[in-house]
């Protein structure tokens, strides 16, 4: 599987944080933003982004704690945190107004970026997007709260987990996803590893993007972003994806434009697994007309 054209890097600052993104070029073309999932990184839409940028102005970042952008120091990873980061990568890069995907986490953020700023968003397209977990916010504000210290507190023991070769974790790469090519697997590792000083492999990602946060945005305040959602919105998931995506279980009839469509034979990462048929879905969906 081959790409056209190679991105540039680029940074940005939010928070004072230093983070980084990829840049297409075609500047002068309608904006595309691509948001990755957690533990992810911006390379992860090498492929995807192949077939859009002839006629897009594409950009991918690499959230905060992923690929080659800056580590949080003192603070757990939010999502209200990494979606101020988009608005000002969007806002300092002036790319609005823009067409949004994103991926898995990805696709809340972009969601959430989307209700925050309908203003801004022509498009929305959410690939497998994590949508409503019942029973997350479950228990006690006492209990939610010691286990939020309990499990912040352990991470503090874990070391990231080093490979003694690059091939060693391309090989974990390709066991965790059947579904990518070897080629695939090998380009995600090469791009989402860093070697250490021992020589050692490690992946780009903080470990603490595992801790979720004290506080998750309740149910009927996502549900009343999500209405405030005015762009078409297409929710692409997968026939053997994950649970809980956003548009399944009801959940599409809260964008006032919204759109469910599944695709057969994929798992979670549907834009590696069939991505013919993601990108011909996606190509559909945002070269219809505005209403």
């Amino acid at each position: 599987m081959t790409i056209a054209r190679r991105p540039t890097s680029h940074s940005y600052y939010s928070q004072r944080l230093r983070l980084h993104y990829l840049d297409w070029g075609n500047s002068h073309a309608p904006h595309l933003l691509l948001v990755h999932g957690v533990q992810d990184h911006c390379h992860t839409w090498d492929w995807f982004a192949d077939s859009f940028i002839n006629d897009y102005h594409v950009v991918a970042p690499d959230l905060r704690g992923h690929g080659d952008s800056q580590w949080v120091r003192g603070s757990s990873y939010h999502m209200i945190d990494y979606v101020y980061d988009l608005a000002q990568l969007v806002r300092q890069r002036e790319l609005q107004p823009l067409l949004v995907v994103g991926h898995s986490m990805g696709g809340t953020l972009a969601s959430l970026f989307a209700g925050l700023h309908p203003e801004l968003v022509e498009k929305l397209v959410l690939i497998e997007g994590v949508g409503l977990w019942p029973g997350m916010m479950s228990g006690s504000v006492t209990e939610r709260l010691s286990m939020w210290m309990e499990n912040t507190r352990t991470l503090a023991a874990r070391q990231p987990k080093r490979y003694p070769s690059l091939e060693a974790a391309f090989e974990r790469m390709h066991k965790a996803n059947s579904h990518l090519s070897e080629a695939q697997a090998r380009y995600l590792t090469i791009h989402g590893t860093n070697q250490n000083e021992d020589g050692t492999f490690s992946w780009k990602f903080d470990n603490y993007t595992h801790a979720f946060p004290a506080y998750r945005i309740p149910e009927d305040e996502m549900t009343e972003i999500w209405r405030n959602i005015s762009c078409p919105t297409l929710c692409l998931n997968a026939k053997q994806g994950f649970a809980h995506r956003t548009g399944q279980d009801g959940t599409i009839a809260h964008f006032a434009q919204g759109r469910l469509e599944d695709i057969a034979d994929a798992g979670h990462w549907v834009h590696h697994d069939q991505l013919d048929a993601v990108v011909n879905s996606v190509q559909a969906f945002i070269r219809e007309p505005l209403a």
